[in-house]
């Protein structure tokens, strides 16, 4: 039985390597079709509010956006978003939030953030710059990340160890700087001045970046705004968390 495009996402969706049939689903914003990994499902509660689910697990009815926290909210702000959301759920008393984009943030984050924990006690990620450095010249590292407030330097010998390690010297590979500050992946790990990571494993590389890609597409954040974070963290100390403003650059 094939699954309605605006429903949840069945357990056969979510099987990895299973046939060569991509889910895809409908944005009430655009109405452009997209692979459902790449967007957001909002759900429909029972009592007509409506709900971000990143995870696409809720129960019920729901529908799907494929666009930037920005154009959310200006489809929001002209009434666009909601009667996309009455066709495609056939409903027309529905409640959204005003901060709905903020709500889609904050669970995006929290999701990538639960996905490195995880790879964390599964031990395909690593911390500690000697322990990078090494892995990356053996060839086992296959996603290298940063906190935002990592050290210009520190980011550049590492990937350099990585490309080395690739063979790939001379292609401007750089690893990703994530959207959130050392103290905050340090909570999310468990672990000590969380600065650098490095996945070894090619799964859980490609676990990781399917989150956050939507957390870097949804917050609308560009290598050269992270750069400038980076600059900035590294001259000022005492700053916040930068979760507010998602950063990823390039990882390949």
């Amino acid at each position: 039985m094939r699954t309605p495009r605006n429903d949840q996402l069945t357990d056969t969706d979510r099987a990895k390597g299973r046939g060569q049939h991509v889910p895809e689903r409908r944005c009430v914003v655009t109405g452009e079709v997209s692979p459902a990994e790449q967007l957001v499902r909002l759900a429909l509660g029972p009592d007509g509010s409506i709900a971000p689910d990143v995870h696409g697990k809720a129960p019920g009815r729901g529908a799907w956006i494929g666009v930037n926290r920005a154009d959310l909210e200006a489809a929001q702000a002209k009434g666009k978003l909601k009667g996309g959301l009455a066709r495609a759920l056939h409903e027309g008393s529905l409640a959204v939030p005003d901060d709905l984009g903020a709500r889609i943030e904050a669970q995006l984050r929290r999701a990538t953030l639960d996905r490195l924990g995880l790879e964390s006690r599964a031990g395909t990620l690593i911390t500690g710059n000697d322990k990078i450095e090494q892995a990356a010249r053996r060839g086992q590292v296959r996603l290298l990340l940063h906190a935002s407030d990592a050290g210009e330097d520190g980011r550049k010998k590492l990937a350099q160890a990585w490309r080395v390690g690739e063979d790939d010297e001379g292609s401007g590979r750089e690893g990703a700087i994530l959207p959130v500050d050392r103290q905050s992946l340090s909570m999310a790990l468990g672990r000590e001045n969380a600065v650098h990571l490095a996945i070894v494993d090619a799964r859980a590389a490609d676990r990781v970046l399917a989150h956050l890609s939507r957390w870097q597409f949804f917050t609308g954040w560009s290598r050269d705004a992270a750069d400038r974070v980076s600059n900035t963290d590294s001259r000022t100390s005492g700053t916040g968390d930068t979760s507010a403003a998602s950063a990823v650059s390039d990882a390949f």
